[in-house]
């Protein structure tokens, strides 16, 4: 056989070969978006008691007109904002295809989709179309609290309303936990998580990492940590500190009390003080040595309002889940007066403060460019 024909040869079969190979690509994408669609669909054939409405690809097109204003984008997709026919504005959320067996999608309809209280956010519909998934939500005017709280300029919120904030997420909370027929942890608690109406009224937001349980299990079981940095429990990752429980969503809401009060993240390797990289163990020394907490030009009613925040957060995260208090008596605690609380113990956690100063002084000093990333840690 001449050397043309050889080769000949060998390109067809390393073409056949290609085409064989993309084949099998494209056979086990079709298989895996065939299998998360039929995960969904089984899903809400299985749910009886589902309130929101279904609706179609074109439908959300409409509503949206064409995706025109789009509010934000995360990891899960992007949120566009629309309007209902009958006025009302609405924010959906276009989830992205390549989540593993639509478990965000069946999350979120299957814990927000049957309770409606004023501090969790309402979930108005849904729809589910081939590759196309996407959450219907009462539009928040005043967006997310990070906004907020996190603005360069100063917070437009008083200390009175930051604190009827805090106290509406607790209520939300408290609900997710103790006032549907199953208990439903977060395991998401944070700033960009909570949003804001008109009225500046919370509404806990972002249930794709929630989770479902009997309100009998005081223990559960997770195959890994979920959440975000930074207002993770310890035990998610530290298995030997205590089991798993409603007590990982105490500690996530106590960070984020840590943040409304300093209006900054808890970690800042920006910050110009060392002393002051790690807000928690910062405030609880002043705390300890009963010295001026430096909130600023506030009147004693504003200072007495957070540092019962600051309390509260002290006992929420504690770093043994047991010596954390439940929500209801969270709520108890910010409702009570000031002098009605106690400093509890320093929690046992900051023991890692210093290993975590190292390390952002370390990356800070020698790359200041990377500083942002290093508060993310």
């Amino acid at each position: 056989m001449s050397l043309d024909g050889q080769a000949g040869i060998l390109l067809a079969r390393t073409l056949l070969g290609i085409f064989c190979l993309i084949t099998l690509v494209i056979h086990k994408l079709r298989r895996r978006h065939l299998s998360m669609d039929d995960n969904i669909e089984n899903f809400l054939q299985s749910q009886n008691n589902l309130i929101p409405i279904r609706y179609s690809y074109s439908e959300i097109k409409k509503i949206t007109k064409g995706f025109k204003v789009k509010l934000g984008q995360g990891g899960y997709g992007s949120v566009f904002k629309g309007k209902l026919r009958s006025g009302r504005l609405v924010a959906i959320k276009m989830l992205d295809k390549s989540k593993a067996n639509g478990e965000d999608f069946i999350n979120e309809v299957a814990t927000i989709g049957r309770i409606h209280h004023i501090n969790v956010v309402q979930l108005i519909g849904f729809c589910v179309e081939r590759s196309k998934q996407a959450l219907v939500y009462d539009f928040m005017e005043n967006g997310s609290l990070d906004k907020i709280i996190f603005s360069k300029e100063n917070c437009t919120l008083s200390w009175q309303k930051l604190f009827e904030v805090a106290l509406g997420v607790a209520r939300g909370i408290e609900y997710l936990h103790r006032g549907c027929q199953m208990q439903i942890l977060h395991f998401d608690i944070k700033p960009h998580n909570i949003l804001l109406d008109e009225n500046f009224i919370p509404k806990v937001s972002d249930f794709g990492l929630a989770k479902l349980y009997s309100v009998d299990d005081s223990i559960i079981s997770l195959t890994a940590a979920r959440g975000t940095r930074g207002y993770i429990a310890p035990e998610l990752f530290y298995r030997n500190i205590g089991g798993i429980s409603y007590k990982a969503d105490i500690y996530s809401f106590g960070m984020l009390l840590m943040e409304m009060v300093g209006k900054r993240k808890n970690l800042n390797a920006s910050d110009d003080h060392s002393s002051q990289i790690y807000f928690p163990s910062w405030i609880y020394d002043r705390f300890e040595q009963r010295e001026n907490i430096e909130l600023g030009d506030v009147t004693e009613v504003d200072d007495k309002i957070a540092r019962k925040m600051i309390m509260v957060a002290f006992w929420c995260i504690q770093m043994n889940p047991t010596n954390r208090p439940s929500m209801s008596k969270v709520l108890e605690m910010l409702e009570n007066e000031l002098d009605q609380l106690e400093l509890p113990s320093r929690p046992s956690l900051f023991f890692l403060e210093k290993s975590i100063e190292d390390h952002v002084c370390k990356n800070v000093s020698e790359e200041p460019s990377t500083s942002k990333s290093c508060v993310d840690i």
